[in-house]
């Protein structure tokens, strides 16, 4: 009889182990850690790519069912500019902005890109971004980067802003001499020379003190980023050349887009798009109003520089102080871009 007693709690106990084990399994599934994506930037708060950042967190949680999470970093909280470009090839980070100026070191096309009066306007460039060529374009980065461009956000229309000291500027003679801050890479260099200034790279955190004290006399950015980066407190112009209708690129490290499933990255992509909706409306609307904004501040605008006369000077600045960069342009795949007006 004890023997028999001792033989029913053996099996009962192994039930039990059985039963939990189960129901170990099924709780480890329940609580399986999210798919985690850090996005770094360094842009600040009130920049309409930072509020992207937030969107793109939030539908992608919200679509996923919290299957995918993401870390969002601005501010160059985690590295400057140029740190986070080679971060993500690295897979330091999962996510940053990048654009064609920061590519064109790697892959020398893209610089036309991000030359002076490739796009006539934001309805141009989001045509080639979102058609066929947009994909060709971002393969390219694929294939030759190990990193994914997933697609490209309106960051505004960039325009000249400069110290009091330089005075009104209506020509690009009139930017001769002038400290005209640009990032680091040779093809925002060859833009700051096609404006007509002289180009001094710096860390766009640093560019604040630098127009402040005097190391750089001028900036050229999209009206949101001067309002938002508060520029307009160390400067007095602002110049409407309209020259770059300038994008941002949301890119993922390719060995962590591979890592998701195929339902992870249609959510991702998913994501992208509602976030990128969310960018270029804001930036958009912002630029119909911003003007009266900055006269508030005591700026002064100028309206009507002679845009013909720096998109003549830039033509010649690209051809004859920068062939290094203007020689690589595809003047094919410069022609389809023009073919989308």
């Amino acid at each position: 009889m004890k023997t028999k007693v001792m033989l029913i709690v053996a099996v009962l106990f192994l039930l039990a182990s059985y039963s939990f084990a189960g129901g170990g399994s099924e709780t480890a599934e329940e609580v399986a850690k999210p798919v985690r994506i850090t996005f770094s930037s360094v842009s600040v708060p009130g920049d309409a790519h930072t509020r992207a950042m937030q969107v793109f967190k939030l539908e992608l949680e919200r679509i996923s069912g919290g299957e995918m999470e993401v870390e969002v970093y601005h501010s160059a909280q985690l590295f400057s500019q140029e740190g986070e470009q080679a971060a993500v090839r690295k897979g330091t980070v999962d996510m940053i902005y990048t654009s064609p100026p920061w590519l064109a070191e790697f892959i020398p096309y893209l610089s036309m890109f991000g030359a002076v009066y490739t796009f006539s306007g934001y309805d141009h460039m989001t045509a080639v971004y979102n058609g066929d060529l947009g994909k060709k374009i971002f393969q390219d980065v694929v294939d030759s980067q190990g990193i994914r461009p997933l697609g490209a956000f309106y960051l505004g229309t960039r325009q000249l802003n400069l110290v009091e000291k330089v005075g009104p500027v209506r020509s690009p003679a009139d930017m001769a001499g002038v400290k005209l801050r640009t990032p680091g890479s040779p093809s925002w260099i060859a833009l700051g020379k096609a404006l007509g200034g002289n180009p001094t790279p710096m860390s766009f955190s640093e560019v604040y003190m630098g127009l402040k004290t005097g190391a750089i006399e001028g900036q050229d950015n999209p009206l949101p980023t001067d309002k938002n980066a508060k520029f307009y407190e160390v400067t007095k112009y602002i110049v409407l050349t309209n020259h770059v209708v300038d994008t941002i690129w949301p890119t993922m490290n390719e060995k962590k887009w591979q890592s998701l499933s195929s339902q992870q990255q249609e959510w991702v992509k998913q994501a992208v798009a509602v976030a990128a909706d969310a960018c270029d409306t804001q930036v958009l609307e912002t630029e119909a109003s911003i003007l009266d904004f900055f006269k508030g501040e005591g700026m002064i605008i100028i309206e009507d520089p002679d845009r013909a006369a720096f998109q003549e000077y830039a033509k010649n600045s690209y051809i004859n102080d920068s062939p290094d960069i203007s020689a690589s342009w595809d003047m094919d795949i410069y022609e389809q871009v023009q073919s989308y007006k």
